[in-house]
């Protein structure tokens, strides 16, 4: 069944709610009458149930609402890497670009960035089939550092660390969104170009480290300037030499 648009967003709503909220349900009276329509499709779809004035998901429901959710990160992280979008409009676009990321286009978008664990605004992105088979298009868009060829260069897209005290370590070492970065070795360790300074990591890091490819003349000395004040503004000093643990 084709779900209608505030249908797939209700089910969007119902998820952020019960699986990643603290609510088991959400009543029905708070929806208000303009949600008559999509709750009677889902009902009818049998995805969601009404007991007692509260709905539910159901276990039919409850992927459909976790692809409609996926779909919509992965839109704001494709307008966020790939179109430039600023934050402001990012969520009102997404919501409109999510319902186009259907019938398989969610996974060639999702192959093309990367397989990126979380959207722009640090929430996780659940894993599609794409991810567990790791399905990769002939070039990408996005790539873990790990996955860069020596001496490819870009600039950083985003972080990934789930712990806060490694995330302070890779903006100490002047990882953050735009830096030029430039891969110089991959074994033993990788080692990678950030500025005028090298760093030395394990595999974990630079799995953290997502990279927006470039073309080689689009990375300028404005952008070693605009790290150079980037790094300022977190309270980096001096040079910073290479990090070769994660324990450090």
């Amino acid at each position: 069944m084709e779900l209608q648009e505030k249908a797939e967003e209700l089910l969007e709503t119902m998820w952020l709610c019960t699986e990643e909220g603290e609510e088991d349900s959400l009543a029905l009276e708070d929806l208000g009458e303009t949600k008559k329509r999509p709750i009677e499709q889902l009902l009818k779809a049998g995805y969601i149930v009404c007991d007692d004035g509260r709905l539910r998901l159901t276990n039919q429901g409850r992927p459909i609402a976790r692809n409609v959710l996926r779909r919509h990160r992965l839109a704001e992280r494709l307008l966020a890497d790939v179109l430039g979008a600023g934050d402001v409009l990012m969520h009102e676009k997404a919501c409109k670009f999510e319902h186009l990321l259907d019938r398989g286009l969610d996974e060639n978008i999702c192959s093309l960035l990367g397989h990126p664990k979380i959207c722009p605004h640090g929430k996780l992105i659940p894993p599609g089939r794409c991810c567990q088979q790791k399905l990769a298009p002939a070039q990408k868009l996005v790539s873990p550092l790990s996955q860069l060829s020596q001496r490819q260069r870009g600039k950083v897209a985003y972080v990934y660390a789930p712990e806060s005290s490694q995330l302070q370590k890779l903006m100490a070492m002047g990882i953050l969104p735009g830096a030029p970065v430039s891969l110089i070795q991959s074994f033993p360790s990788y080692v990678f170009k950030v500025g005028q300074t090298q760093f030395a990591v394990d595999k974990e890091i630079a799995d953290a480290i997502y990279v927006r490819l470039v073309e080689e003349e689009t990375i300028s000395e404005t952008d070693e300037e605009q790290l150079r004040k980037q790094s300022q503004r977190h309270g980096l000093r001096g040079h910073f030499g290479r990090w070769w643990s994660k324990g450090r």
